[in-house]
């Protein structure tokens, strides 16, 4: 009788108490709830930094077009290819890691818009969800 009384005793010891656990979740709940909008924020960012490095990218293959091309074969093609994912077929060879399509190669909620010439050497445009982006 005394070794399950012991028993018993000891098992009363190791477990939490009500109190605990609400203490515990409660602490929980603030540091998610302190957490959650920093995560959201960095997400966000991190897709804006991605749209404004894909756009660099598109840049650098701009150029890269031209001095394969030549300016006026280069000018000629750019012109022919009326849309913005025409375009982007073109310079598709010269990035590395692109997408299919324009959409695909961009987060979603950005877009970019190329220069009407190529010879120009204007850098695309880039919107955002929430506005232009200067880069």
């Amino acid at each position: 009788m005394r070794l399950l009384a012991i028993t018993t005793h000891h098992l009363r010891q190791r477990a939490f108490s009500l109190v605990e656990m609400m203490a515990c979740v409660s602490i929980i709940g603030i540091i998610a709830f302190m957490a959650i909008p920093s995560v959201t924020r960095m997400r966000s960012d991190s897709e804006r930094n991605l749209a404004i490095a894909r756009a660099e990218a598109l840049n650098l293959a701009q150029a890269s077009f031209i001095q394969v091309r030549g300016r006026t074969q280069a000018a000629l093609d750019w012109t022919a290819a009326g849309s913005g994912d025409a375009k982007y077929q073109l310079l598709r060879s010269y990035l590395s890691y692109s997408e299919s399509t324009l959409t695909a190669y961009l987060p979603a909620g950005y877009q970019v818009t190329f220069p009407t010439s190529i010879t120009s050497m204007q850098k695309v445009g880039l919107t955002s969800p929430t506005g232009i982006i200067y880069y």
